[in-house]
């Protein structure tokens, strides 16, 4: 795929899906051009384009392998971001409290008596042990080493044979404290002080977002898997979509990989957004858009029931009837009247990434929210997928748990069609990071266009790592 930095814009494109892709000789068609046949109208945000030049320089290997960049990360990258942390959900009540670990620290993020979030470093200041092992309630926070107790809000509650220790002022025993943020329904903490608001930090995505209502989500699915590759390279995998046609062959029925657009916002935001209800163009062929719709339905779990069937009118295409189809299915489901989204909002991939590890999607349908953490080093990711619902008005979200995957238990037992497509790029990782590990060049080629966000997430970690 092209692209021209004078204009920054993607290539002149025809206006059907079934058109061959470049490489054939033909020009392929782009999001953009399918989203002016929606049938709704596309919101105009996602109708802008967001580039910038940044070279084609390569990358080094020893971003994902070696133990000193990685050091420098949890030093200098780390401690200075936003981090997703958990949803509301997790924690609707006083007492509640969210154990948080990564990169070498430990939080609790705790629920207090106003409602409001506070965090606070896990850790005992008399011996150094870890105040808790896992999620759950609390009255205090009592070391189970010697009995050293804190309040909720991080204040010192008791110290045994407090005679003995007469050298320590109270005022001096708070646990110290993290920044704490919240926005739709999702928690954030910053370990440093200073640096941007949470809102600063995440725009545009809130503006965006808005239109798509996350502050009703809720978890409906939350399941994660130690992966052993690098935690950029397993981010990596999913910021394009150039990988579709030899990792996921099976969904190229109704996947325009190479159509997909890729905007670059501040030094922290992107998105991908890929269209689904169309063929693929690197398959050079006219596509029937029943046989679209019936792909569709086959391998796309996450937005149909499986067992559905759907049949395309005389005249209209894939996309157009797969859109009709979702408004009317999650209106019902969500219990909000979405005659108004477009096509594109009801099923294609609006894959955003919040730097440095946080990747929520947009749209009306159940949202994929993915989050990568190193566990606990340079060659292991704890991977982690929710799938989000919406509440409908009165209800309540029930509280949520991890499931934790056996190394031999695969994402597709409980994700279903998704996690087929999952575990075929989880394949791919622990030979990505080995082979980075045996490079004999130490390089890494990324495309101009398709791969450019991965680009921009290696330049915006540059900016953290000089300082």
């Amino acid at each position: 795929m092209t692209y021209d930095p004078e204009t920054s814009q993607t290539p002149e494109s025809s206006p059907t899906s079934s058109s061959p892709n470049d490489h054939g000789g033909a020009r392929m068609s782009t999001w953009d051009m399918m989203a002016a046949n929606d049938s709704r109208p596309v919101p105009a945000f996602l109708l802008e384009s967001a580039q910038a030049e940044m070279g084609n320089e390569p990358l080094d290997t020893e971003r994902y392998t070696s133990a000193e960049f990685f050091r420098a990360e949890c030093r200098k990258m780390w401690p200075n971001v936003w981090q997703f942390v958990a949803r509301q959900e997790e924690l609707p009540e006083p007492g509640d409290y969210v154990l948080y670990e990564n990169a070498g620290r430990s939080f609790l993020v705790t629920r207090q008596p106003d409602g409001s979030l506070r965090a606070f470093h896990n850790v005992c200041l008399h011996r150094g042990r870890k105040l808790r092992t896992e999620t759950g309630w609390a009255e205090y926070f009592q070391c189970p080493y010697h009995g050293f107790t804190w309040n909720t809000d991080g204040s010192i509650k008791h110290i045994p044979c407090r005679w003995d220790f007469p050298h320590l002022a109270d005022e001096d025993l708070n646990l110290p404290e993290a920044q704490v943020g919240e926005w739709a329904g999702y928690v954030f903490l910053k370990e440093a002080a200073g640096g941007p608001t949470l809102e600063e930090y995440l725009a545009p995505l809130p503006e965006q977002f808005d239109r798509w209502s996350h502050e009703r989500a809720y978890t409906t699915s939350w399941v994660a898997k130690v992966i052993p590759a690098n935690w950029k390279a397993c981010a990596e995998a999913f910021m394009e979509a150039y990988h579709v046609s030899t990792t996921h062959p099976q969904i190229m029925g109704f996947t325009g990989d190479v159509n997909s657009k890729y905007n670059l916002y501040s030094d922290h935001v992107n998105i991908a957004i890929t269209p689904f209800g169309v063929l693929s163009p690197t398959l050079g062929v006219s596509g029937d858009e029943q046989e679209i719709i019936n792909n569709f339905l086959k391998y796309n779990g996450r937005v149909v029931t499986p067992g559905t069937s759907i049949d395309v009118p005389e005249g209209r295409t894939a996309r157009a009837t797969m859109g009709d189809f979702n408004r009317r299915r999650f209106s019902e489901l969500f219990g909000q009247d979405l005659d108004h989204a477009s096509d594109a909002e009801v099923q294609d991939a609006l894959t955003y990434n919040v730097f440095p590890n946080f990747s929520p999607w947009g749209g009306f349908q159940p949202t994929v929210v993915y989050r990568w953490r190193p566990w606990p080093d340079e060659r292991h990711t704890l991977m982690e997928v929710r799938l989000l619902g919406r509440l409908k008005p009165g209800e309540e979200a029930p509280v949520p748990s991890m499931k934790l995957l056996q190394p031999d238990e695969k994402f597709g037992d409980y994700l279903g069609q998704l996690g087929v497509v999952l575990e075929q790029d989880m394949d791919n990782l622990p030979h990505v990071q080995t082979g980075m590990e045996a490079s004999p060049t130490g390089k890494l080629n990324l495309a101009h266009y398709q791969e450019s966000r991965i680009r921009h997430f290696h330049q915006t970690l540059d900016k953290y790592l000089a300082h």
